[in-house]
């Protein structure tokens, strides 16, 4: 069997490393993909992923990315289920195993 992911995508919102209740560190990203297709209107549609980083990568790249960078996220998929207003909802997510930092908007300006 096998479970990879390979995405690249710019990040949609501020990064913010917070601790989980056994004090893991942990960073939620959304990543903003565009299709490579357009849909029929014409227009090219975009998925917004929620992937999920720990640890040392979760710190690094709350260090080092912003929002509007674009990132490399390599991982797998994960399922969740959550209790939501009584409901029994299931939730995918990428669970990050490595992020590589393709852009900057540090590096985008100088250019």
């Amino acid at each position: 069997m096998l479970n990879q992911v390979v995405l690249v995508g710019r990040i949609v919102y501020d990064l913010e490393l917070k601790k989980s209740e056994n004090l893991k560190k942990y960073l939620v990203l959304t990543l903003a993909i565009p299709r490579s297709f357009k849909n029929m209107e014409g227009n090219y549609d975009t998925d917004f992923i929620r992937c999920v980083a720990w640890d040392n990568i979760a710190e690094n790249t709350s260090l080092y990315c912003h929002k509007g960078d674009i990132v490399g996220v390599k991982g797998r998929l994960q399922s969740r289920n959550l209790d939501k207003n009584d409901k029994k909802e299931t939730v995918m997510e990428v669970i990050a195993e490595k992020i590589t930092f393709l852009t900057s908007k540090s590096t985008e300006e100088k250019s």
